[in-house]
This record gives C-alpha cells, structure tokens and sequence, in this order.
C-alpha cells in the first residue's frame, strides 16, 4: 500500500525526522489561508498523488505570495497528471500539500528497501539527491552508498554514521544526519514498510537536515495490525479492481491483456500466465482465489472480471488439493447464474472430486470450453479469442 508525501512526512515526523512546515489543502482559499498561517516569503504547492517525478509532470509550483499559491491550488486541483510512473491513464489530484521553501545547500539520496537476496534491509544513499535511484545507478554509479542492516539486530548507530561520513556530510552535522537516517529505520522497520525513500535529503543553507520529499510504501499483509498505516489509505488513487479485489479476500493484479484469469494458487497463477504467453496470448490480471476458493468467492472472481471491458476470454484453471472441485464448479454456475458473460469462457479442472465437478459443469448446461491440461486451457482461450 502506498500513501501520500504529506503522510509519510508525518510518520517520518514522529520518528525524528526533520521536515520542513506545511500543511495540506483541498481547495484554493485553504491553500492561501495554510500559506499564510505557514509563513515565510516563498510557499511550494505539490499535487498529492501515488507517484513520483511529479515536478516533470507540472505537479509542483513555487508561488511568492499567498494568492499565486490559491491560484496554483485552483490549477492542480482536479487535475490529472501523467508521470512516468503513471502511465498513460495518470492520477487524479485531489488534494495539494503547501510547503514552506528551502533554501538548499546539498541534496541527498536515501532509501531503504528489503533485500531478499540477503535476508535484510538494504539501505541505499547517494550524493546525488534529486534523481531517481536507477537514474544515479546508470548515470553515477560510483557515487551509491548500500549498508545491509540484520533484521535481527537493527540499525547501529556506527552504521548510521558511517553511511552520513560516505555523503560528505560535514563534521558538525554527522550526528544529526545520523539520527535522522535511524528514524527513516525505525519508521521502515516498526510500521512494516515495504520501502521509504526521502528523495531529496536536504541540507538546507541554515544547516538543518530535512526530508523535503518522501515516499513510503507498507505490507498489504501487515495492515491488520497497523490501523495508524491503513487509516491512510487513498483508494482514489489505486485501480478500482484492484481495490474491489482486496476488498473481498481476492489476490488480485491488473494486467494489459485480454485473457481474464481465475486460478487458485498464486504458483499455478504464475505458470498459467507464462502458458498463456507462450500459447501467442496475453493476460489481462492475476487472480489467485487461493486455496479455499468457496463457491461465493468464485462468484466474487467473475464479477471481478467482468468489471474490466479487456477481457476477451475468460479462463478458469483449478487444481483442487486443499479445495475441491465440485465446490468450485457449484461456484461457476452460481457465477453465470448472477453474471452474463459475454466472452468465451474455458475452464480446466483438476485434482479432488474433479470427476464430480466436471457433471456438475455439463449438467447446469452452461456455455463453456472443456480443457483438461493447462496447455490445452491456454491454447484454446487464445484461440476463443480469433473466434
């Protein structure tokens, strides 16, 4: 789950981390009256949306006076901005974060990210602050600083220390840039963050250390037990299946494609999607209704894909071991009960009371494509799809 800048700057907040005065705004004359109460001679106004790179996008204005920030506000707000990161579609703004500026003498990169590979946190600095870290990894390799932090142990303070030595930070500001890169760890490590990177890090021209930009993202499994993380949920900026889908129990990631998939088991998923490529198709999601996929959460499935005007075919691919087969074929008829399905629909059924699934299918009379390996479920949905 991402969140918004104005709220992983408020979590990085509680945990030490200097940032600069702002506050968030929903319409102009808030947006004048927050510059006002902010102070100061120079405001930044930054579009609030699940993205970076917004500054390239015209997603971040600096305004000299308390009117040039409401008619900024007026500008962005409502408006849609098309990042890099976005894609075409881009995001909506609906909420804009006053700022008060700073004036910078040096930017930073700092990022922390899980590294599977070594069991740990790996938190990665740069001189290069500004740039997004794959930009300074082509562009300035040798200037990326990464320190392994064991779960186990957490982050010490000689580790802190030795990565603000590495940026250049001055004598007289190495405890503070210390302290700050540890709140970034404690913010990452106690919230279950899956990644924060403060990008910039500045070091202003009055010698303070700030997080003037900042990205948080959190464990979707972990939610259940941070109630302060999920509260800050903004289901605006997420893909409306996307959120039906975790709504309702359903593992679910949409694709560009236009084979609709229903599988349980993200492996059998994962494999049915590579099947699916290598039969000459593409998948329009993931969808792993996992193991207990109970005739109303089949039903949930198809009114899921329905919902995405891509798909051009539907394919079913069921291996019954903790499930069964015949709950899962009761589960399609209730579907296609409740649903018309217009596209093509194959389903391959395998594995406990698959017999009994396949009599329920051919008995309910519905209109469907019998499969019975992957390989042939893969093969006769792209073929659906010229038919």
């Amino acid at each position: 789950m991402d969140i918004h800048e104005y709220q992983a700057k408020k979590i990085l907040s509680d945990f030490g981390v200097t940032i600069p005065r702002g506050g968030i705004a929903y319409s102009p004359e808030n947006a004048e009256n927050k510059a006002r109460e902010i102070g100061g001679t120079k405001w930044v106004v930054k579009a609030q949306i699940h993205s970076g790179a917004r500054g390239k996008a015209g997603g971040i204005i600096l305004c000299d006076t308390p009117l040039a920030v409401a008619q900024a506000t007026d500008k962005l707000l409502g408006k849609k901005l098309v990042t890099n990161q976005t894609g075409p579609e881009g995001k909506i703004v609906n909420r804009i974060y006053i700022e008060e500026a700073t004036e910078i003498k040096k930017e930073l990169y700092l990022g922390l990210v899980f590294d599977r590979s070594s069991e740990s946190i790996m938190v990665v600095a740069s001189t290069e602050g500004g740039m997004s870290v794959e930009e300074i990894a082509k562009q300035k390799p040798e200037t990326i600083i990464r320190s392994k932090i064991e779960v186990a142990v957490g982050m010490q303070q000689f580790q802190a220390r030795e990565i603000a030595f590495g940026l250049g930070i001055e004598a007289q500001l190495i405890r503070r840039a210390a302290e700050t890169i540890i709140g970034c760890y404690r913010a990452f490590s106690e919230l279950d963050a899956t990644m924060v990177e403060v990008n910039p890090l500045v070091i202003s021209n009055q010698d303070q250390i700030l997080a003037l930009d900042c990205k948080m993202s959190f464990d979707n499994n972990a939610l259940f037990r941070r109630n302060q993380v999920s509260e800050l949920r903004d289901k605006t900026q997420e893909n409306s299946n996307e959120v039906y889908a975790s709504d309702r129990g359903l593992n679910y990631v949409s694709l560009e494609g236009n084979i609709g998939n229903i599988i349980n088991g993200a492996g059998l998923a994962m494999a049915s999607m590579d099947m699916i490529k290598l039969a000459g198709g593409e998948p329009a999601n993931f969808l792993d209704v996992g193991g207990g996929a109970t005739p109303e959460k089949i039903v949930k499935a198809f009114k899921l894909i329905s919902m995405d005007e891509k798909v051009k075919v539907i394919l079913v691919n069921i291996f019954a071991g903790i499930n069964r087969c015949d709950w899962v074929a009761e589960g399609i008829v209730q579907a296609l009960q409740k649903i018309e399905i217009k596209v093509p629909l194959v389903i391959r059924l395998a594995g406990t009371n698959v017999e009994k699934g396949n009599q329920i299918l051919k008995e309910s009379k519905i209109n469907y494509i019998e499969a019975k390996t992957l390989e042939e479920a893969a093969n006769k949905a792209v073929k659906a799809i010229g038919n």
